[in-house]
Formats: C-alpha cells, structure tokens, sequence
C-alpha cells in the first residue's frame, strides 16, 4: 500500500472498518514532500551512538513516516496507543528486523534504550504533555516532531510574546526550539480544521549545572506565575519578588535566576 495514496489510505480503512478516532487525534500525512521535509529535518545533526540511527517514533499510525525511516536505514521504536495500529504496522511493512512495535500509551511506556532522536507525528490531543515530559527526563538529544501550528508557536516563543507560556519555558529550559515548516492542512487524512508545524527541538547544556532540587522549583514557580499570566509578579509572590513584570516578559535566564534566588525558601 502507497501509504502517501489518499485513494488507498482510505480504502484500506474501509476493507479493514477502521474508522480514524479524532480523540486520538489520527489524522494520517498522505503528503510525500511534507513527509520527506520531516524525515529530513529530523535526521540532520542526528549522531548515531553505536553506527546506526536509533529513532523513538510515537503514534506511528499506518507508518508512513516509519517506512521512510527504515528506508533510510535507521532502527525504529515506534510507541503507537491504537491497538488495531499496533497489531498491523510490522506485518504491513515487510516485518522488518530493524523495527520495534510497542503498543501502549507513550505516557505510561517505559523502554530501557537511549534513542538518538525522535522523530514524530505527534497525536493532537497528547501531544504537548508528552513532548513536555520527554524535554523534562532530558534523555533525547533531539526531537523533532509535527504538532498544531499553535503549539510550536508557544513551544518557540521568546520572552514578550504573546504566545509565551509554560510550554515555552519548560522546553527552553534544556532544548533550543526552532520552527521548521508550516504543514498544510490538505497533506492529511482526514483533513484536520488547523494546520500543523514541524518544530525541532535540539539539547543544550547552558542550564546543565541546575540541581533536581532546582529544576522542580523552576517549573513549581513557573507554573504559579503562568496560572495568573495577567498579573504582575510582584501581586502573585508578595514580598518574595518586586517586579512589574508579567510571567511571559521573563526570558528563562531570569526565570532561573529567580529559582537561584527563591529556591531554599519554604514559604514560597
């Protein structure tokens, strides 16, 4: 099956009476060209630990991107929640060894291997929560996955922006974000009602000195702020901090200079 054929994609769906779940978030890319863009955006930089790519996928779907990963010679692990999806992908892809199919949700799925990358189509509804929880452990030196335009917006946006808030800050913190491309709407099936971003997320070292200790106090803090983003710092932590300021005025340097500051005081 040409897994980039809208005519087949859906034809297979209907022989298999597999309805896509929006709740999912399963909105296949039929698009060659995007998924190259992906593939290629995701692989550059990419250094193979032991000479072969190690790549975390998660929500393959039908394995479009999958397919083009394993052509390139990588070895994949491909995290994928829908059962029917999971049963299906090594058999349809020509079993290949280079291939790992876990079934299960990438929020509760616990794997031992240390990727290289990750390179995904990330599920709507999911998406955020999992890139965030992936940034936090830190364990992937890239990642470079395709979410709602909104979402890369607030994943890249810089102090002062109006699209700057938790996500942003958290994932700034030990990841330089770049967007990467735009993604029509029309390159999937079925056509979702936004367009999608392909946004890279690459590990720095500039915040490698922070403690456990202080990175959970940077994102208790943030978090406070980011929850009453319309008032001034000094009106939400009292005599703690004197500032004017608002929450998406503060680049993460302050942020942690904050932490630095505040983090040893219990009352906070």
């Amino acid at each position: 099956m040409n897994l980039t054929s809208p005519s087949q994609v859906k034809a297979w769906c209907i022989a298999n009476d597999f309805h896509p779940n929006r709740v999912l978030g399963q909105n296949f890319l039929i698009d060659q060209n995007a998924l190259k863009a992906i593939v290629d955006a995701g692989f550059d930089g990419a250094v193979p630990k032991d000479g072969k790519l190690s790549v975390l996928e998660i929500g393959p779907g039908l394995g479009v991107m999958t397919e083009e990963m394993l052509a390139r010679g990588a070895s994949v692990t491909a995290i994928e929640k829908d059962p029917v999806l999971a049963a299906r992908l090594k058999e349809s892809l020509g079993d290949p060894a280079a291939l790992e199919v876990i079934a299960g949700d990438a929020l509760a799925v616990k794997t031992e291997k240390a990727f290289d990358c990750m390179v995904s189509n990330l599920p709507y509804q999911a998406g955020t929560r999992i890139l965030l929880e992936l940034a936090i452990k830190r364990e992937l030196p890239m990642m470079t996955v395709l979410v709602q335009s909104e979402v890369a917006e607030r994943l890249a946006a810089k102090e002062g922006s109006k699209t700057r808030g938790l996500a942003g800050v958290w994932a700034q913190l030990d990841y330089d974000v770049k967007i990467v491309r735009k993604v029509s709407a029309s390159c999937f099936w079925p056509r979702p009602e936004i367009s999608s971003t392909v946004v890279k997320l690459v590990r720095h070292d500039r915040n490698l000195p922070l403690s456990e200790k202080e990175r959970t106090f940077f994102r208790r803090l943030t978090k406070q702020a980011f929850e009453h983003r319309r008032k001034q710092l000094g009106s939400i932590f009292k005599d703690l901090i004197q500032s004017a300021a608002r929450a998406e005025e503060l680049s993460n340097n302050d942020w942690i200079e904050l932490t630095k500051g505040l983090s040893d005081n219990e009352d906070t």
